[in-house]
């Protein structure tokens, strides 16, 4: 994960360049010396808050696209590196894949839930849709009293803004991806 002097770091050099900006260029314009400007872009600066307003303001640029984690064309996840949300004391882990963001409309989340546990959901928000693929063991599923009984390879979707809860029935771990659509 890159720190925020990284991110920075890269943000600043891609803006310049992209503006065709020298370092002599954006130090007349920001008020940022060149040498300051220099280390900031080598990752090497610990630049103030005012130093980055200083810099966006001279490129003309919002102030958050300094601190933006730029989107690749692909993201890896890697389920060793994210911290699972824990419910049941560690019984049921919650792997956030791919969280929801503005533009998205839709979460994917892996999770383990250990044998004999299960746990009641809230109602999520007006409009949502999950859709739940088991990969193994055996998952049942209760929607508004309705069960459903989901083995490895099967899925279901259901309006998940109603009351709904999850209980592993088998003698294994049960691994199963969930993603949630938001309308």
């Amino acid at each position: 994960m890159d720190t925020v002097n990284q991110i920075v770091s890269v943000n600043i050099k891609r803006i310049r360049n992209e503006k065709k900006l020298s370092l002599d260029e954006l130090s007349r314009l920001s008020g940022v010396s060149k040498s300051m400007l220099a280390q900031i872009e080598r990752g090497d600066g610990n630049p103030s808050l005012s130093t980055l307003w200083k810099i966006a303001n001279g490129m003309k640029v919002p102030f958050n696209v300094l601190i933006d984690r730029q989107k690749e064309p692909f993201e890896v996840v890697r389920i060793s590196e994210v911290d699972p949300v824990l419910e049941n004391k560690g019984a049921v882990r919650n792997y956030s894949v791919f969280p929801d963001d503005i533009n998205r409309h839709f979460s994917i989340y892996y999770l383990q839930v250990d044998p004999g546990n299960a746990w009641q959901a809230e109602p999520h928000m007006k409009g949502t849709v999950e859709y739940v693929t088991v990969f193994r063991g055996s998952l049942e599923i209760t929607v508004e009293g309705q069960e459903f009984i989901l083995n490895q390879g099967d899925s279901l979707c259901f309006k998940a803004d109603v009351p709904h809860a999850y209980r592993n029935i088998s003698d294994t771990t049960v691994e199963f991806h969930n993603l949630l659509y938001n309308t």
